[in-house]
């Protein structure tokens, strides 16, 4: 006899057909999740040929077919009415009562008599089973009893004919006849009484596929998705998942505004998150890296990358898979072709958020309080306080978005991938700040923090296809990169890892607090500098621990997004007037007249003015090559001016954990930038396992031009006939020493002619700004191949991608 139930326990991924891809992956999953503490709330399917039969016992197929026939299928200008029509057909009908029958059997089973359940709708298509529909359909929460579980049915199946599912299958091409839908009922978890999240096996952002993106907030999901709560965020390295090291390589507390539960009527009610709890993670790093390994063995297990709902139940602590679907966006995308974008000037910024996309667009602003406000002229942008499910339609006319509340998996977030446009979210008071109908430039392409710009910023496109790039030969070609938020979107250039990360961004940048005020954090008096720091470190009842954790995660995701290539970590080399700016920084720095010269780089590691600031430094690099085991992170030494200093800082080094008698694996590097270095280069090398020529201050020395004088900047050249000789003796005496010997420098960016003497001289690397590295590649494949060491003949004058300026819209 015919069913038109299935059991979780009896579903697997080939059952889509008949069940949706919804209910297979949770039965897929409700039969393989063995990962302890984590569950799949049992449930059953209602089939797509339930839907059907209720269609046929009710005759109803003719009717809808003459309904949609007056779709206005141009402008959808009677689309809210046509729906309308269509639900109201379908609640007022009777479930055949065979459904009717088996569904209350199998909820009795489920719920043990009255309790909650979950009703989802799970769409299927005959035209493609694996079309994507997702969010289109109602799905309806805490339903008690078998009178509120039938009407729940008849709802979702009404849902076949929301107005945006209607539209989606129009734009789609797929024939409104054939649409069909199935049901699934889940036993309820008590989200609302503990947490809940996504889970995305990939980066949402670049589609960086070696890291697993965690979002959660308390209470149940809604407010995540419409926006109204900021989530936590975690990114967790999947090799490391399997090797046995931390895996958690960044977490940021969110705001976690608002939180939504169920009071004792049944009904979700919203209300402000409790300040303990807003200070507090919801997952502990150990909960999070389980959830990610959970995770990727369901990718592993269905072969791509997947978008994975969980919660915990707050009355049994368990970690539960509520939904998973494949990641349609980023998995979609070739990463090796891509578009940069690049502010040629920065403007008025207005507010700034969460970056989503990595795009610029400038348009007029819209605020708007809801989508049936007047209408929004295409190529606008969208100013509101958050986005909901409805607002699609007016959605794919807008050029930009930009909301007060969300993070990077609220609604917003979800439609502006789709959509292909930049978002800024969680910007707080974007509605206040911006006017309506002025015009804003949307800045995505600036890291993680996007920015609306008063005004019409003009910016350069920069296209890239990757596909066909090959690495030189011989000379290895390096990134310089110092912006962890960049990291994952580097990796996918060509490169043969990084040979410069400058700690200074991350200090100056994301920490913004002395090192040595978090040292002396008990003996500061200044009462309105320990609420700044108070205010930066919450969370951390040991302020150090602040700096070495923030510096340990920037590290730890560029050594991820690169891994296993090399990653040269260049201890701090801040002037003293740069370190003075840093909160808290005046009190512990000298005052000189000539910082570039002063007291800076190897000089300040081993001085009792910076000795235990620098000793957090290395904590947090230890942390990263020990505990995370991402040893490919390499250590260099700036501005060390003697070989006795040299000796200092090694010894240093040793005492603060980084010793490599006891770390075999360690290596440590010195920047080669004063002539003294060059002159005692094989004395130099005694100490150090390689070098990394800094041309910039190699040429300031040598030609005794501070480089940040405009007064004698046109005399500065590393070109200059000195600076190239003292380049050719530093190559050749740490060869002859045995060791390796870089360049990090801006010159090679600029000439071909000067890497083409790097080449001669036998260079083993060249590390280039990111937005010079594809000329770079250019240029070292011509050197090389002018001396026989690469197959082709390369041409310094063509990037491997194109370059055009972008056309501006004028206000």
């Amino acid at each position: 006899m015919a069913t038109f139930i299935r059991y979780y326990s009896e579903l697997g991924l080939a059952d889509a057909p008949s069940v949706g891809s919804k209910n297979a992956f949770l039965g897929e999953l409700f039969q393989t999740v063995t990962t302890p503490g984590m569950q799949v709330p049992d449930g059953f399917a209602i089939t797509g040929d339930a839907f059907l039969e209720f269609l046929r016992v009710n005759n109803l197929e003719p009717k809808l077919l003459q309904i949609l026939d007056n779709l206005d299928r141009l402008s959808f200008g009677n689309l809210a009415r046509t729906g309308e029509i269509a639900r109201t057909l379908l609640l007022q009908a009777k479930l055949p009562e065979t459904l009717a029958h088996e569904a209350i059997l199998a909820y009795r089973a489920l719920a043990d008599g009255d309790g909650p359940v979950v009703v989802r709708s799970s769409a299927l298509s005959d035209d493609d089973p694996a079309a994507n529909f997702a969010g289109l359909h109602d799905s309806f929460r805490n339903v008690r009893g078998e009178a509120a579980l039938l009407q729940s049915l008849k709802a979702c199946f009404a849902s076949v004919f929301n107005n945006r599912a209607i539209k989606y299958r129009q734009e789609k091409g797929f024939l409104q006849e054939k649409m069909s839908l199935a049901i699934g009922v889940q036993r309820m978890v008590r989200a609302d009484l503990g947490g809940s999240g996504v889970a995305v096996t990939l980066d949402p952002e670049t589609g960086f596929r070696n890291v697993v993106h965690i979002s959660a907030i308390w209470g149940l999901g809604e407010n995540m998705t419409h926006g109204s709560a900021t989530p936590d965020e975690y990114r967790v390295f999947k090799p490391n998942l399997a090797r046995g090291y931390d895996a958690l390589l960044q977490k940021a507390l969110g705001a976690k505004e608002h939180k939504l539960f169920f009071d004792s009527a049944g009904t979700a009610r919203n209300t402000p998150t409790p300040e303990a709890d807003r200070a507090r993670y919801v997952l502990s790093d150990e909960r999070a890296e389980e959830l990610a390994r959970c995770c990727v063995d369901i990718e592993a297990r269905v072969g791509r990358p997947m978008d994975i709902e969980w919660a915990i139940d707050g009355s049994d602590d368990i970690l539960y898979l509520l939904q998973a679907r494949p990641e349609t966006v980023q998995s979609a995308q070739n990463p090796h072709v891509f578009t940069d974008y690049h502010l040629e000037r920065k403007g008025l910024s207005l507010i700034s958020g969460q970056a989503i996309g990595m795009k610029v667009v400038s348009g007029k602003a819209r605020i708007l309080q809801s989508q049936r406000e007047p209408e929004l002229q295409p190529g606008e942008i969208i100013v509101t306080d958050l986005v909901h499910p409805d607002w699609e339609p007016v959605l794919e006319l807008a050029a930009a978005i930009v909301t007060n509340k969300g993070g990077r998996t609220s609604h917003a977030s979800i439609m502006a991938r789709e959509l292909g446009i930049p978002a800024v979210v969680g910007c707080g008071d974007a509605t206040e700040r911006i006017t309506d109908g002025e015009w804003i430039t949307v800045s995505c392409c600036e890291g993680s923090t996007g920015n609306v710009y008063r005004g019409v910023i003009p910016y350069v496109l920069l296209e890239h296809d990757f596909s066909g790039t090959r690495l030189t030969a011989k000379t290895r070609v390096k990134l310089i990169a110092g912006d962890p938020d960049s990291a994952f979107r580097l990796s996918f250039y060509p490169n043969d890892g990084v040979g410069l990360m400058r700690l200074e961004f991350l200090i100056g940048h994301f920490i913004r607090i002395h090192p040595m005020a978090l040292v002396r954090y008990e003996e500061l008096s200044d009462t309105e500098l320990r609420r700044l720091i108070d205010e930066r470190t919450k969370g951390y009842t040991d302020k150090k621990e602040y700096f070495v954790d923030q510096l340990a995660q920037g590290i730890a995701v560029m050594a991820a997004a690169f891994y296993p290539k090399e990653v040269i970590v260049r201890t701090s080399d801040l002037k003293t007037n740069e370190y003075a700016g840093l909160i808290g920084g005046s009190a512990f720095e000298p005052q000189e007249e000539n910082p570039m010269l002063g007291f800076r780089g190897a000089a300040r590691y081993y001085h009792p003015l910076y000795e235990e600031g620098f000793a957090l430094e290395c904590a947090a690099i230890r942390r990263v090559r020990t505990r995370m085991g991402l040893t490919n992170v390499k250590v260099m030494v700036p501005f060390c001016r003697t070989v006795e200093e040299a000796a200092k800082v090694v010894s240093v080094l040793a005492g603060n954990g980084l010793d490599r008698c006891v770390d075999e694996s360690l290596q440590l590097y010195m920047m080669a930038e004063i002539p003294a270095n060059v002159l005692l280069a094989g004395e130099f090398a005694r100490h150090f396992d390689g070098f990394s020529i800094g041309s910039n201050d190699l040429t300031q020395l040598t030609l005794g031009i501070d480089r940040g004088s405009a007064l004698v900047a046109g005399q500065f050249s590393e070109q200059n006939e000195a600076t190239r000789l003292l380049i050719s003796q530093m190559i050749a005496a740490g060869h002859k020493a045995g060791k390796t010997v870089g360049l990090c420098g801006q010159a090679p960016s600029d000439d071909a002619d000067f890497v083409r003497f790097l080449v001669e001289q036998g260079i083993d690397s060249i590390s280039f700004n990111p937005d010079s590295l594809l000329n770079g590649i250019g240029y070292v494949a011509h050197a090389e191949a002018m001396r026989g060491e690469h197959d082709g003949p390369g041409d310094p004058s063509r990037m491997p991608g194109g370059r055009r300026k972008k056309e501006q819209p004028e206000p």
